[in-house]
């Protein structure tokens, strides 16, 4: 699994008989590589960072659940390989971790749009968040869903002052604004997300 890939494809896959021989080992080694991916912002949102090692895991678990077959693989790839950043960009699972059921339902329905309100700070740019093209993630009435992928779209200048600078990443909603400075070791496993 390189670094710099940027798609999955049915030759990356291994058969479920592989992958079950070797998923201890797969899952061990990448989780230091989801530490470094990992940011949390303010009480109970936190940011996964994408990349292809991450999506690969992903899809292989899913057929590992499911047991689809080729014909489920095509969809895996059809939803996971768009969270695959492609070069100049950032791709993150921002999730809003409540473990309460009640407290859960309760607030989501206080954070409806919460997905257009993130931000990425380098220097003075403010770089906005765009939610992937995946489904609406707030409903009608006002309730945010638990589970958001968002897309950061930088600058070749950006992308040069990303491994350098200071790196904030923010939340700006009415109900929840909270900001986190990424750590030198997460900035710069995220910074070889770029081309």
């Amino acid at each position: 699994m390189s670094e710099a890939a940027r798609k999955i494809t049915p030759a990356d896959i291994l058969t479920l008989k592989e992958y079950d021989q070797q998923r201890a080992a797969l899952k061990h080694n990448l989780l230091p590589v989801k530490k470094l991916r990992r940011v949390e912002v303010g009480p109970f949102a936190t940011f996964y960072f994408e990349n292809y090692a991450t999506m690969w895991l992903q899809v292989q678990e899913m057929l590992r659940i499911e047991k689809g077959g080729e014909e489920q693989l095509a969809g895996e790839l059809q939803a996971y390989n768009p969270l695959i950043p492609q070069g100049d960009e950032l791709i993150a699972t921002m999730m809003l971790e409540i473990e309460d059921g009640e407290r859960r339902n309760a607030t989501l329905l206080t954070l409806g749009g919460i997905e257009e309100t993130v931000f990425m700070e380098i220097g003075a740019d403010k770089i906005k968040a765009t939610p992937t093209e995946y489904d609406d993630r707030t409903t009608p009435d006002g309730k945010s869903s638990s589970v958001h992928w968002l897309r950061f779209k930088l600058t070749p200048d950006q992308i040069a002052r990303f491994r350098s600078e200071r790196v904030v990443i923010g939340i700006g909603h009415k109900n929840y604004g909270h900001m986190a400075v990424l750590g030198e070791a997460t900035r710069a496993a995220l910074a070889r997300d770029f081309a």
